[in-house]
């Protein structure tokens, strides 16, 4: 499946949409495809939308680029991108992306372990493929 590259101001950003469900409670979301990143992190609004206790979650710390560390908390979830389900362990934290910017990342423990991505940035586009 392909999806087109969004635009934030005059850059172009890998972002995608998925849902991201426990249960029957379920969030459409986008997120930046990050082959940086080690998991799956997404904003704690979103995890107490689905009916997430997000501090109940497996407590954890993360750095960024600029060796700021930020907690995340661990919840196992349900995401589904392009309508295919995944079960997968992410954590949630209350700045993901800085509350600068508007969506969730996916990374190596989550995402690229279930998919095989393809990057294309002159054709604006991102392609996955089912892992199997």
């Amino acid at each position: 499946m392909k999806f087109r590259y969004s635009r934030y101001g005059n850059i172009l950003r890998p972002v995608i949409p998925i849902r991201v469900c426990v249960g029957e409670k379920q969030v459409q979301y986008e997120v930046l495809v990050d082959s940086g990143a080690d998991l799956c992190l997404f904003s704690a609004e979103v995890g107490s939308a689905i009916g997430l206790d997000v501090l109940k979650g497996i407590p954890r710390e993360v750095f960024g680029i600029g060796g700021k560390a930020s907690f995340y908390y661990l919840h196992k979830v349900t995401i589904e991108v392009g309508g295919w389900p995944f079960e997968i362990e992410a954590g949630f934290m209350s700045e993901v992306a800085g509350r600068i910017l508007p969506y969730g990342v996916v990374g190596q423990k989550g995402f690229f372990d279930k998919f095989i991505v393809k990057f294309d940035l002159l054709k604006e586009e991102i392609e996955l493929k089912e892992r199997k």
